[in-house]
């Protein structure tokens, strides 16, 4: 793979990193469920003018937009409003990559693999560590912990719509008007929960901090993220592309811990090691158990000479 092309999935690591701290930013602005509108408005909008929608049915484009913009940011950002440390919410939330096997084995009948099962059981250990070191230092609210997992199982559910879109497909332009679908559901939402005068307060005491929230989650974030991420995916093998995912939790930890003062126990330390063990175990594993068949046939290809052999 050239440099600058490196250097670019180097960039949509550090902007999807970084997301976990912004978002911490904007919830401190705005209502969470209000803020999701606003993003996914700003996605939307003037964009679809310009981008040809994506060449797959209403009822997916419904799907992907209902799961992965609203489900996932309905929740994660409900869960950092809450108290979900922004660092912890960016680990948490890989656990989609098991949800999506998960899902796949009910509804596409997909196998799933041995070094899946074991890759999901030793992400589920560490995130039990995670929230079994909670009181030791930084503190994780149950509630928006779980949060934290229905995002990330919303975050599974669309990976399948794409799944179903087929690759062919356009991920700028189904970003884009995926968009459209969940600014109402978030409006309506922010409406009967968050209530009008929340909504109105936010807006008359805007900030310039919640102003370039909004311009990165719906931007940086999104536009050229998903950009990149799309055009290295289209242009090099995804098992050479998808490994480099693992650094985006570590960017949100370290993240969120130089500019938010977000400090893990030790305990917590761990367990995030061990979520990270399992993500790898999850992306590598396969290939890892091909090496013993491997050797085994390299092994039956050479020929040891016998008694016939030495007689010639």
């Amino acid at each position: 793979m050239p440099l600058r092309h490196w250097l670019a999935a180097l960039l949509v690591v550090l902007l999807w990193g970084l997301n976990f701290v912004v978002i911490k930013f904007g919830v401190d602005e705005f209502p969470p469920l209000l803020l999701g509108a606003l993003r996914f408005a700003m996605v939307a909008f003037p964009a679809i003018l310009f981008i040809p929608r994506p060449v797959i049915s209403l009822r997916l484009l419904l799907l992907f937009g209902l799961t992965l913009c609203f489900g996932q940011f309905a929740f994660l950002f409900s869960a950092i409003a809450l108290g979900m440390p922004a660092g912890l919410a960016s680990l948490v939330l890989q656990s989609q990559a098991f949800f999506s096997v998960l899902i796949a084995a009910i509804l596409l009948n997909e196998k799933v693999r041995v070094h899946s099962i074991i890759a999901m059981i030793v992400a589920a250990v560490g995130l039990c560590v995670i929230e079994m070191g909670a009181d030791l230092a930084q503190p994780v609210p149950l509630f928006a912990f779980f949060l934290t997992l229905c995002a990330a199982f919303s975050w599974g559910c669309g990976n399948i719509v794409i799944k179903k879109a087929g690759p062919a497909v356009n991920m700028f332009s189904l970003l884009t008007w995926g968009a459209v679908f969940p600014v109402f559901p978030f409006l309506l939402a922010s409406w009967l929960i968050e209530g009008p005068q929340a909504i109105s307060h936010s807006l008359a005491t805007l900030s310039w901090t919640g102003v370039g929230s909004l311009m990165y989650l719906a931007y940086a974030a999104s536009f050229v993220g998903y950009y990149l991420w799309g055009r290295l995916l289209a242009q090099h093998p995804v098992s050479l592309v998808t490994p480099m995912s693992l650094m985006i939790p570590v960017i949100g930890l370290l993240s969120a811990e130089l500019v938010l003062h977000e400090k893990l126990s030790s305990v917590q330390w761990l367990g995030s090691l061990v979520v990270v063990l399992g993500l790898a175990i999850n992306i590598f594993g396969g290939r890892l158990l091909r090496v013993p068949a491997r050797l085994a046939r390299r092994k039956k290809g050479i020929r040891v000479p016998g008694a016939t052999d030495k007689g010639r």
